[in-house]
C-alpha cells in the first residue's frame, strides 16, 4: 500500500494507483477531459494538473503514480490558475459555438435551436415548454416582436434568416388552441408576498415566474385590465383581438391577484406597499420626467437606476421594463420580468442576490464566404416562408418546412461538454490566446453522428475505442505538431470509419467534436 497526502489530508491507496485515483478516494474532484477509465491516459488536455511538493512543477494527476510520502496540492489557487490556463489554451484552437447566434442575441435567451428541433420532430408539447421556460407571452410576441434573434441567424450568409418569430408564434398558438394549454408546475406556497406595480409585459412576466416558485403575487395597475402597453398602445392593433387576454388568463390560472384602477401614490401609497410586501417589482412603463410617486428611487436619464440584478437603491425594491430603459421592446421587458423574478427569489430565499448568471459561450464569429457551404451540406435550400401582415400563422407543413432551413450551428452537445463545464467553473476567458482561426468544417455523412474537427482536443479516446471494437478503418492521428488531427485513414468518411461504435465514441468525447445529430 502507498500512503500520501493530498490537500493536507492523508490517504492510503494500492501500489500503482495514480494521484487521480487517490484524490477520488478522498472525494477531492480533479477535472479530467482526456482521461477515461480503462483506456490509456494521453495527458493531452492538462486540466488535471496538480503540484507535487519538492518537484516545483505541475504534473497530470491522471498519469502520475502515487508514491509513499508524496505531498500533493490539488485545490490551491496556484493549481487553479494552471488549470485555467490549460483551458484557455484549449479554447485558443476551439472552433464552435456553444449557443447558436440566434439564442445569444435573443433578449430572453430562449433556446431557439432546441425549439426548432422539437417542432421538426413533431414534439410540440415539448416545444411550448422550451419556449415558456424563457418567454411568458410567446403568442403575443409572435405577432409584435421585431425578431432581433433573426438578425443573428447565420442563414443570412446564404439567403434569408429562418422565420424564428413565426415558428415561436406557431408553437404558442397551437398550444393555446388545444384542449389543455400548457401550465407549468407550481411549487408549494411560500409565506412570502411580492407586489408588482404595472401589468404590462415586464410585470406579467415577473408574476409568471414568481408564481411558479410559490410566491403570492399581487399586481397593481392604473387600468381596469392587465396588459399595459400590449393592450393600451398601437401594439394591440397588430394581433388578434382576444389573443392577449387568452395568454394573460393562463398566467392568472397560476394564481396572481389583479388590482386594477389603482394609482400608486394617490389610491395606494408606494411606502405602504413596501411595508406590506416582502419585495416590490416596479414595472410601470416609461416614467414621466416630473415623477414624484417614486421619489425615493434613484432615477437616471434612462429611468430607474438598477444594478445587474434589477435591484434599485431601496432594499427589497426591484425594477425592470420600460421603467429602466428607453428602448421600448416588449421581448426585452418580458426578459426583464423573468430575470428580476430570479433575483427576487434569491433575496427571499436568503441567498446572495446576483441575478442571472450568464452561460459560458464561445463563438465562431462571422463566416468566410466559402464556409457557408459547410453549413448548407445537409440543409434545405428552400426560400424563407413569408406571410402577409396580419395573416394567420404557419400551417403544420409550413412550420416543418421552415425548420428544415435551420443550419444547426449551435453545439449539439453543449449541455454535457466538459470543456464548457470546466470553462464556466474556472471562469476562463475564451479569447485570451485566440489567433487567426481555422476554417469551419464538419462531417455529417454518418447516419447518426456528426464530427466537427474544430472542437477536437486530440485526446485520442475515440481512436482507442474504435481500435478495441476492431473497426475496419477506425480513426487515427493524421499530421504532426499543431496540425495533427483525428481523422479516418485514407481520407475516408466518418461513416466508413465508425460503422459499429459511433455512439460509444460520442459518449466518450469530452467536447462536442463528436455528437448525435438530433
Amino acid at each position: 500500500m502507498t500512503k500520501l497526502t493530498i490537500d493536507n489530508r492523508d490517504v492510503t491507496v494500492d501500489n500503482g494507483a495514480t494521484v487521480l485515483e487517490a484524490a477520488k478516494k478522498l472525494g477531492i474532484e480533479i477535472p479530467t477531459m482526456c482521461f477515461l477509465k480503462g483506456y490509456m491516459a494521453s495527458t493531452s488536455c492538462m486540466i488535471c494538473v496538480v503540484k507535487i511538493a519538492g518537484i516545483g512543477s505541475f504534473v497530470p494527476a491522471c498519469e502520475t503514480i502515487a508514491t509513499d510520502g508524496m505531498k500533493v496540492e490539488a485545490s490551491s489557487e496556484e493549481v487553479h490558475k494552471a488549470r485555467k490556463a490549460a483551458l484557455e489554451l484549449l479554447l485558443s484552437d476551439h472552433l464552435g459555438d456553444c449557443m447558436g447566434p440566434c439564442q445569444t442575441i435573443c433578449p430572453a435567451r430562449m433556446d431557439i435551436p432546441l425549439m426548432i428541433r422539437q417542432i421538426k420532430a413533431d414534439r410540440l408539447s415539448d416545444a411550448i415548454i422550451t419556449v415558456k421556460r424563457d418567454i411568458a407571452l410567446p403568442a403575443v410576441l409572435g405577432w409584435i416582436c421585431p425578431a432581433p434573434c433573426e438578425k443573428g441567424c447565420r442563414r443570412t450568409k446564404f439567403d434569408q434568416p429562418v422565420s424564428i418569430c413565426l415558428l415561436k408564434r406557431y408553437v404558442a398558438e397551437v398550444d393555446l388552441s388545444s384542449n389543455k394549454p400548457y401550465l407549468p408546475e407550481v411549487a408549494p406556497k411560500k409565506d412570502k408576498r411580492v407586489a408588482i406595480i404595472g401589468a404590462g409585459p415586464a410585470g406579467l412576466s415577473a408574476a409568471y415566474y414568481l408564481l411558479q416558485k410559490g410566491y403570492s403575487c399581487h399586481i397593481y395597475d392604473r387600468n381596469d385590465k392587465a396588459g399595459g402597453m400590449l393592450r393600451y398602445s398601437h401594439c394591440s392593433k397588430k394581433m388578434p383581438e382576444n389573443l392577449l387576454g387568452r395568454e394573460i388568463a393562463l398566467i392568472e390560472e397560476l394564481g396572481f391577484e389583479f388590482h386594477g384602477r389603482t394609482e400608486i401614490g394617490s389610491t395606494l401609497p408606494f411606502e405602504e406597499l413596501r411595508q406590506d410586501f416582502d419585495a416590490v417589482f416596479v414595472a410601470v412603463g416609461e416614467l414621466k420626467p416630473d415623477n414624484t410617486i417614486f421619489a425615493d428611487l434613484e432615477i437616471g436619464s434612462n429611468g430607474i437606476k438598477i444594478n445587474k440584478a434589477y435591484q434599485t437603491n431601496i432594499p427589497g425594491v426591484f425594477a425592470g421594463g420600460n421603467a429602466v430603459r428607453k428602448r421600448k421592446l416588449a421581448v426585452r421587458s418580458v426578459a426583464d420580468g423573468k430575470e428580476a423574478a430570479l433575483a427576487i427569489d434569491q433575496l427571499l430565499t436568503g441567498h446572495r442576490v446576483t441575478g442571472v448568471e450568464n452561460e459560458f459561450n464561445t463563438r465562431i464569429g462571422p463566416l468566410e464566404d466559402m464556409e457557408i457551404d459547410n453549413f448548407m451540406f445537409d440543409v434545405s435550400k428552400s426560400a424563407r416562408i413569408e406571410l402577409a401582415e396580419n395573416s394567420v400563422g404557419f400551417t403544420d407543413e409550413q412550420a416543418k418546412s421552415e425548420t428544415s432551413r435551420c443550419l444547426h450551428c449551435h453545439c449539439r452537445k453543449a449541455d454535457n461538454c466538459r470543456l464548457r463545464q470546466y470553462s464556466h467553473k474556472y471562469r476562463v476567458k475564451p479569447n485570451r490566446y485566440k489567433g487567426q482561426r481555422k476554417l469551419f468544417s464538419q462531417q455529417i455523412q454518418h447516419p447518426e453522428i456528426i464530427y466537427e474537427p474544430g472542437k477536437c482536443i486530440k485526446c485520442g479516446l475515440c481512436i482507442q475505442i474504435a481500435a478495441e471494437a476492431k473497426e475496419k478503418l477506425g480513426l487515427t492521428f493524421v499530421g504532426r505538431g499543431f496540425d495533427v488531427k483525428v481523422s479516418v485513414p485514407f481520407d475516408r468518411t466518418i461513416a466508413e470509419g465508425l460503422v459499429q461504435i459511433g455512439s460509444q465514441c460520442v459518449i466518450a468525447c469530452p467536447t462536442g467534436a463528436l455528437a448525435i445529430k438530433d
